[in-house]
C-alpha cells in the first residue's frame, strides 16, 4: 500500500515538473517570436538573427543584447542584480 502511495504522488510531482518546464519554454519561445517580430526578421532561425544584428549600429544592439541579458538572466542575478556577462 505505502508502495502504491509514493508511486503516485511521485507520478504526480513528475507532472507538475512537465508543466511547469513547459510553461517556460512557452514564455521564452513568444519572448523570441516577439523579438523577431519587433526587428522585422523574417528568417525565423538563428542565422536570421544574426544577420539582423551585423545591420545594427551599438546602440540597437546594445538595446537587444539588454532584453536578452533581462530575459535569460538566472533567478539568482534577478535578485541580486549582480549578474556581469
Amino acid at each position: 500500500m505505502k508502495n502504491s502511495v509514493l508511486k503516485g504522488a511521485l507520478g504526480a510531482l513528475a507532472v507538475v515538473g512537465v508543466a511547469l518546464v513547459a510553461k517556460k519554454m512557452a514564455e521564452r519561445k513568444r519572448f523570441i517570436k516577439g523579438i523577431f517580430n519587433e526587428y522585422g526578421i523574417k528568417e525565423r532561425s538563428p542565422f536570421g538573427l544574426a544577420d539582423k544584428i551585423r545591420e545594427m549600429n551599438d546602440e540597437e544592439y546594445q538595446e537587444l543584447k539588454g532584453k536578452f541579458k533581462k530575459e535569460f538572466a538566472s533567478k539568482c542575478c534577478r535578485k541580486e542584480n549582480t549578474c556581469e556577462a
